[in-house]
């Protein structure tokens, strides 16, 4: 379809939401990422029965843990899309990137930055 989407994000394939954990979440933010949203089908139209459900509610028990550790649990999001509604996937990735960059970086990104900053000054 040729959309136009950001270059500011990786696309990581899963045969259903469903396979995600909040440790890849999380895991995703301790590797750097600034924000995270996840697509699945559409509610009650799974192929893995109720993968996107399950999927929706471990998006949100990892935004609330981002909350409590202060990250932030807007940096994490969940969609629910057909699989022909490329355009919409390219719009919902655009408010993604434009929401992410209106938080700033992530604070564990940021504090990572200032660790390795911090041995470089003290090994030079």
């Amino acid at each position: 379809m040729r959309l136009k989407i950001p270059t500011d994000f990786r696309i990581v394939r899963l045969p259903c939401t469903g396979k995600i954990d909040i440790i890849h979440i999380l895991r995703a933010f301790e590797k750097g990422a600034d924000g995270l949203y996840v697509v699945g089908c559409m509610e009650g139209d799974c192929h893995f029965n109720e993968g996107n459900f399950r999927a929706r509610k471990r998006v949100e028990q990892a935004a609330k843990i981002l909350d409590k550790v202060g990250v932030g649990g807007e940096r994490v999001k969940m969609y629910n899309l057909s699989s022909g509604e490329g355009p919409l996937f390219a719009q919902y990735s655009i408010e993604m990137v434009n929401k992410i960059k209106e938080l700033g970086p992530s604070p564990v990104r940021l504090a990572k930055q200032k660790l390795a900053k911090q041995k470089k000054a003290t090994a030079a």
